[in-house]
């Protein structure tokens, strides 16, 4: 009897239970899905980046304090008559394989130039130091037109181009299509010089000092004797220094470059 009892009890529960689950579960399902509603969407409201240029490079300045941003060249100060001054050289430095334009900042080229009252410019070329790499730079015209933008974006008009070995890739593609944009023309020991015949070379008017070591005997001697060819060029032959020359003779490479510049018109 008391076993009947029991099961009577807890069949009472068990309905008991089940009814009030039933009454309660809209409002069960009606909590869970609040939060839900009212949350935020988080992601759902990204802004799209603006759009990223195909060649990006990364650049370091040397200035004085007080040297106009390079940004605002159209700005330049004019002389009692009215005219434009033209603004001092612009040095831009390229680099070889194995370096960046930082080597430019710790062998003290850029504050020398600085000092020395010319504004220097070091990039980062694509594929090296901060700057990303690109596959479309492949072939001389794109190096050549990377080049002329990154100038014009500058503002520079009055540049003299340093090149060592790898940049020469660049450089002497751009010596040859846009050498009148160029004051002046400063390789050292740069690669790609047998891409091009003696006319070619007799065609460009860019004032140039040819420099390279006297122990390389490699790149430094082929390039000295095609870049030779040039009909205004000067020779820096660096004494007991190797294929980056101006690493191993920074003093003597420094002179031979503030010399160079102070005879550019």
């Amino acid at each position: 009897m008391n076993f009947l009892r029991n099961r009577l009890v807890l069949l009472g529960l068990a309905l008991l239970a089940t009814v009030l689950l039933y009454l309660l579960l809209p409002s069960i399902r009606q909590g869970t899905k609040e939060p839900s509603r009212r949350a935020p969407s988080v992601g759902l409201l990204a802004i799209s980046p603006p759009p990223v240029p195909n060649i990006n490079v990364s650049v370091r300045t040397g200035q004085l304090p007080g040297d106009p941003p390079l940004f605002f060249r159209e700005a330049l100060p004019v002389d009692s008559a009215g005219r434009q001054i033209l603004p001092r050289l612009q040095v831009v430095l390229l680099h070889g394989q194995a370096f960046t334009s930082k080597t430019w900042e710790e062998l003290g080229t850029m504050a020398l130039l600085a000092t020395s009252g010319y504004q220097a410019l070091s990039l980062d070329l694509p594929g090296y130091g901060n700057s990303p790499d690109s596959v479309t730079l492949k072939n001389d015209q794109n190096r050549v037109d990377l080049l002329s933008r990154f100038m014009e974006s500058l503002g520079v008009r009055s540049a003299v181009l340093v090149s060592p070995s790898m940049s020469g890739h660049y450089s002497i593609p751009f010596l040859m299509k846009n050498g009148a944009q160029l004051h002046g023309f400063v390789p050292i020991a740069p690669v790609g010089t047998r891409s091009y015949t003696p006319q070619q070379y007799q065609n460009v008017q860019t004032p140039t000092l040819i420099v390279f070591g006297a122990l390389d005997t490699n790149l430094g001697a082929q390039s000295h004797k095609n870049l030779a060819q040039l009909p205004h060029h000067s020779v820096l032959k660096l004494e007991g220094a190797r294929h980056a020359c101006y690493m191993d003779k920074p003093g003597a490479f420094h002179q031979g470059l503030i010399d160079f510049l102070g005879k550019l018109k």
